[in-house]
């Protein structure tokens, strides 16, 4: 039974799609005006991992991510590079596209572009209009938060509360409420700009995602997910407008936010040095650290970011490897014999973890248990051929949903070589004893030795790592 923590409700709920087996689920994507960030990963592999979890669980995903492709701040950036802000949203689209398919996020079932459905966000405006929700001004069309006595129950704040909101609420002395905010621009003579009943102009932020979700996923839906960031005034928007709209309660059963990353303990920001793109981060670091790193936290809590962890990272990713080595060696004897029921206790206890609100970290914590418990099998030369076959066919299983436990033998650092290759264990041995003794020439020589032989190594201040060619 699946258990999941609801914004809206506080508390974890008991998972329950509208239809039996099948879910539509909406995340908010980026706003294309610049390189992904770390940030922005953290959020988009968590909900990579989920909906695969959920697919895993025979469930039928409608996973829908909206492209924010305009907005003031692709416009504002179109200015300053001297490029049309459709060519520039275009191009970071582009790089966002490139960039999620590193990392191994590949569940989206459908891409919207805001600019997309101009015809689907004039509609709701229209209804809007029709219901007394929205009213026109001289320089747009806005949504009377007044109107509906629910709003801030996503966030917690009240009417009065949202006076103080700062983030893309739209400034504008023509305003009923400080709060309200808007759902059409008129336009200012600036392209790119659309023809409506009302004039000319471009959507607001938040109505461009009621309209995308509306299309794909109708008037309810099951989840929607997001950065934390976003629940006010975003998702609170969101809310007030769908549920105006359809009169129907609630408009998503199941809100979930992830929790902020930062950088040694700071907020992202380039005035301070410390915005990290995704390209910037697999320069140096591998795809699969990345989706570890953000699996190892609970979604809801935040990510502090720094070096040392990523070092902690690799190292246990490196006891993977060494592990999976181990045991497909194992796989590949004859022997029958049986051991331990540690397998199948472990992986239940794993499929406990993810049920209770997907807990990834604890899930990781219970799959190095069984890492420890089948090692000192290995040690011992107690674990049989059909186990070592049951521990690759869990952590491939995993991985499935995970997207960093298994990886080609040749990407493998491993420090561990099968008792077979007494040759290339001597020559490690050979080449550990020549640098004891600092005669680096001999030991370089071994390391060609070791090259012919099919096999990369690297020293570590750790001692050394060995990966075939």
């Amino acid at each position: 039974m699946i258990k999941l923590y609801n914004t809206l409700s506080q508390k974890k709920d008991t998972f329950q799609p509208l239809e039996s087996k099948k879910i539509g689920f909406f995340v908010c994507g980026p706003t294309v005006y610049d390189y992904a960030h770390l940030g922005h990963a953290r959020t988009y592999i968590f909900f990579d991992s989920f909906v695969k979890y959920l697919r895993g669980k025979g469930y039928n995903v409608f996973y829908l991510q909206n492209i924010t492709d305009i907005d003031d701040k692709i416009i504002k950036r179109a200015e300053e590079e001297k490029t049309s802000p459709l060519s520039l949203a275009e191009k970071f689209e582009e790089k966002y596209l490139q960039d999620t398919r590193s990392l191994g996020i590949d569940s989206i079932t459908k891409y919207a572009r805001a600019t997309d459905h101009i015809q689907e966000i004039i509609s709701q405006i229209e209804r809007l209009l029709e219901k007394d929700f929205a009213y026109i001004t001289d320089d747009g069309i806005y949504y009377d938060i007044s109107k509906f006595n629910e709003y801030g129950k996503l966030s917690g704040r009240t009417t009065e509360q949202a006076e103080d909101g700062t983030s893309r609420i739209d400034e504008s002395i023509k305003k009923r409420n400080k709060g309200d905010f808007c759902i059409w621009k008129f336009s200012e003579n600036k392209n790119p700009e659309w023809e409506t009943p009302w004039g000319k102009g471009r959507p607001g932020w938040h109505i461009e995602d009621t309209a995308i979700s509306e299309k794909y996923l109708g008037m309810q839906y099951d989840i929607h997910g997001g950065a934390r960031d976003l629940i006010f005034p975003h998702h609170e928007a969101e809310i007030a407008l769908m549920e105006s709209l359809s009169g129907k309660r609630p408009f998503v059963k199941y809100w979930m936010h992830t929790g902020f990353l930062t950088i040694n303990g700071d907020k992202m920001s380039k005035s301070l040095g410390n915005f990290v793109t995704i390209r910037d981060f697999t320069k140096k670091h591998s795809p699969r650290a990345l989706r570890f790193l953000v699996l190892k936290s609970h979604y809801r809590s935040p990510i502090d970011y720094n070096e040392n962890y990523i070092f902690q990272v690799n190292q246990e990713l490196e006891r993977i490897d060494s592990f999976l080595y181990r045991v497909e060696e194992i796989a590949k004897k004859k022997n029958s014999e049986k051991t331990k029921d540690i397998i199948k206790k472990i992986k239940n206890k794993i499929e406990r973890d993810l049920e209770e609100d997907f807990n990834t970290p604890l899930a990781i914590s219970s799959l190095f248990v069984l890492i420890n418990k089948v090692n000192t099998f290995l040690d011992s030369g107690n674990l049989s051929s059909s186990d070592a076959k049951e521990v690759i066919k869990l952590l491939k299983d995993l991985d499935r949903i995970f997207g960093f436990l298994i990886v080609p033998k040749k990407e493998r650092f491993v420090q561990y070589i099968s008792d077979e290759n007494e040759e290339l264990k001597a020559l490690i041995a050979e080449r550990e004893n020549a640098r004891k003794k600092k005669d680096f020439q001999k030991a370089d020589e071994i390391r060609k030795k070791i090259e012919k032989k099919g096999y990369q190594i690297e020293d570590t201040i750790k001692g050394y790592k060995i990966k075939k060619k």
